[in-house]
């Protein structure tokens, strides 16, 4: 049903051909109209009639001749890899682009303007085929060369990322409490490892009789949680125990040795003897040396006197991350709460000493 639709479809194409065909020879050519335009119509219809029938004829035989050329094309191309297809079609493409721009000026040369315009579709096609097809080789190069390039830069990124040392807590750090503002700010890469003995350790510090430890004690446990539940950075607990060592610090250290971690901490001895051993350290307080110090000379400040200083007449009181307090005169105020006002600050790798005065 659908060829014999097709085949009249082309027979009344015919027909239009044909006849408009006939009608615009008769406006130049006067013999056409047979002396009167309504014979001329006539004829144009005729025409057309005859032109219809013979599209109407040949469509079998020129569809049928058109599928074997296109067979014919078909295998012909399938002998070439598809690439080759590919980049000659663009090849192609781009010379018949070429000659459409240049065959505006061609076509303005008298008689031969024709000719030489459709010579210039043709080699430029031809053209750009050629080039297309020989510069294969080289657009090959430069991909592989994008992939391999891309392949070095993804193994990179992966040995950097798993070249990243894991981060060993030890306790002073997780009491100081600094380290959870460290780790939201993002400086601190790669997972943090507590080992199951320093957790013991603040476990029996937060048991303490003594008040000022229990407080530090508890304080470093809920920092642990703060870490563990709010942050976006890995956290592992490491039961790794080493029996023969009794040593919290020592076994901290050999835990970072035998993974090729490095220390966390803020305690200036367990730093001097990491660096004697080769275990790489990163110290809060030298960290806290480099930036701006919490407490600034003229700042107010509300802590309880604890302690009698070495000094006449000295106060000793603690922030909640440990750092002393010297308050100048502040013995009189022994176990109060009193507002300082800070007049010095003096930070080392040790750690953080603020002195002041109660302000009255």
């Amino acid at each position: 049903m659908i060829r014999k639709v097709i085949r009249v479809c082309v027979g009344m194409l015919g027909l239009i051909l044909g006849s408009t065909t006939y009608l615009k020879l008769m406006k130049d050519i006067k013999q056409l109209t047979f002396g009167r335009e309504i014979y001329g119509f006539a004829a144009a219809i005729a025409v057309g009639i005859v032109i219809g029938l013979l599209f109407y004829v040949i469509e079998p035989w020129v569809v049928k001749k058109v599928k074997e050329a296109a067979k014919i094309m078909d295998k012909e191309i399938s002998k070439y890899p598809q690439t080759d297809v590919l980049l000659g079609s663009i090849g192609l493409i781009v010379g018949f682009v070429i000659a459409y721009l240049l065959s505006g000026l061609i076509n303005q040369i008298p008689i031969i303007g024709g000719l030489l315009s459709l010579i210039t579709y043709i080699f430029m096609g031809y053209l750009g085929i050629r080039i297309a097809l020989k510069s294969k080789d080289d657009l090959f190069n430069i991909s592989k060369l994008s992939r391999l390039s891309n392949t070095i830069k993804e193994k990179g990124s992966k040995k950097e990322v798993k070249g990243i040392s894991p981060k060993v807590l030890d306790t002073s750090v997780i009491i100081d409490g600094r380290i959870a503002d460290i780790c939201k700010t993002g400086f601190i890469e790669g997972k943090l490892i507590i080992p199951a003995f320093v957790l013991e350790e603040l476990r029996h510090i937060a048991d303490s009789s003594d008040d000022l430890k229990r407080v530090r004690g508890r304080r470093g446990l809920d920092i642990l949680n703060i870490i563990q539940k709010e942050l976006k950075i890995e956290v592992e607990i490491s039961e790794r125990d080493f029996e023969d060592i009794s040593e919290v610090d020592s076994k901290l250290l050999k835990l970072a040795q035998t993974i090729n971690g490095k220390v966390v901490t803020n305690d200036y001895n367990l730093n001097k003897v990491a660096q004697f051993q080769g275990v790489e350290v990163l110290n809060i307080n030298e960290l806290a040396n480099a930036i701006k110090p919490v407490a600034i000379p003229g700042e107010d400040m509300v802590v309880q006197v604890v302690k009698e200083g070495k000094e006449m007449n000295q106060g000793i009181a603690y922030l909640d991350d440990g750092t002393m307090i010297v308050v100048d005169g502040g013995r009189k105020y022994m176990g109060e709460t009193i507002k300082v006002l800070v007049t010095s600050v003096l930070q080392t790798p040790a750690g953080r000493m603020i002195f002041g005065k109660p302000k009255n």
